[in-house]
């Protein structure tokens, strides 16, 4: 079988990570301050690489799952990188799975640059939780070849239900950035909505009890809402600064695209604001407590009386 390189092992990447290791791969897991994950899959049998030139060199498959862009390119291009491990081994036919949320432009880039070298880059952004991460339950975004998809498809199926191939190489994050443009869209739609709908007299009580059921209805209604209604932070887990860095991405790429986008430009602006403020690491329906406090509501909390 071949042994499977990773970094990244976050909130996604150790859910995946363990699906891997639990299907019988040999798996690399490079350092992390983050100790929690590493030592719980070097406990079940993984074995810890110090850098990531260890990975290129000792790994058939890598998996990058890191926060974007600058990440992936360090990981990969840096004097400790995964391409000068693979140079220093002579490991053709290597394969790096970028399953992170990233540039197409830098997908390419790298994609191109490392064919040089004999190693192929994928793209395999994701859909989903963390539950589902865990449970093996996820979807991924993949762009690419089809001949590399087929050879790396036995490892992908050990943490997806549905392996969805969209394109050659940055298709995948392409793909992704629209998916999180209309989620992140609609987390700035329902946080502007409560607030005004607050301020003429409608509680998230009575706005949900029009929405809920109706064609407006949805996953990410459900969950945003758990936390507008229910304070339950865990119900949707991903922060305003992921946000705000797929806001960017996207805002980009339309004008690279030469696309006028402007609803595309506020809802990066929006999430940027509330990053500004030092509101990186809340989540994304906490957003709509941010927004309503800049206009002194308060959506099922109560005031702060210490003006905190």
């Amino acid at each position: 079988m071949a042994i499977i390189g990773f970094a990244g092992l976050g909130l996604m990447g150790a859910g995946i990570a363990g699906n891997i290791l639990k299907a019988g791969y040999a798996l690399r897991v490079l350092a992390h301050r983050n100790r929690q994950p590493i030592d719980d899959l070097v406990a079940r049998g993984a074995e810890e690489v110090t850098s990531a030139a260890a990975l290129g060199s000792e790994c058939d498959i890598v998996f990058l799952c890191v926060t974007g862009a600058p990440q992936v390119r360090a990981l990969i291009e840096g004097d400790e990188g995964i391409r000068a491990g693979a140079q220093s081994a002579d490991r053709q036919g290597l394969v790096i799975v970028d399953c992170s949320t990233s540039e197409p432009t830098v997908t390419r880039e790298l994609a191109a640059s490392l064919s040089e070298d004999g190693i192929t880059l994928m793209d395999a952004p994701l859909g989903g939780t963390p539950t589902q991460a865990e449970a093996g339950e996820l979807q991924a975004i993949v762009g690419g070849d089809a001949s590399t998809l087929e050879a790396i498809r036995p490892v992908l199926d050990t943490w997806t239900t549905k392996i969805l191939h969209v394109g050659p190489v940055g298709a995948g994050h392409t793909m992704k950035l629209l998916n999180n443009f209309l989620a992140m869209g609609y987390g700035a739609i329902f946080t502007e909505a409560l607030t005004i709908g607050a301020r003429a007299g409608i509680t998230p009580q009575t706005f949900d009890s029009v929405i809920r059921g109706s064609r407006m209805d949805s996953g990410f209604y459900r969950t945003f809402f758990q936390y507008v209604l229910e304070r339950d932070r865990d119900a949707h887990r991903f922060t305003l600064a992921n946000a705000h860095k797929d806001t960017r991405y996207l805002a980009s790429l339309a004008e690279e695209m030469n696309v006028d986008a402007g609803v595309a430009r506020a809802v990066r602006d929006l999430y940027a604001s509330a990053e500004d403020q030092g509101d990186g690491e809340k989540f994304v329906p906490e957003l709509s407590d941010i927004f309503a406090a800049r206009h002194q509501v308060f959506l099922n909390q109560a005031p702060d009386t210490a003006g905190n």
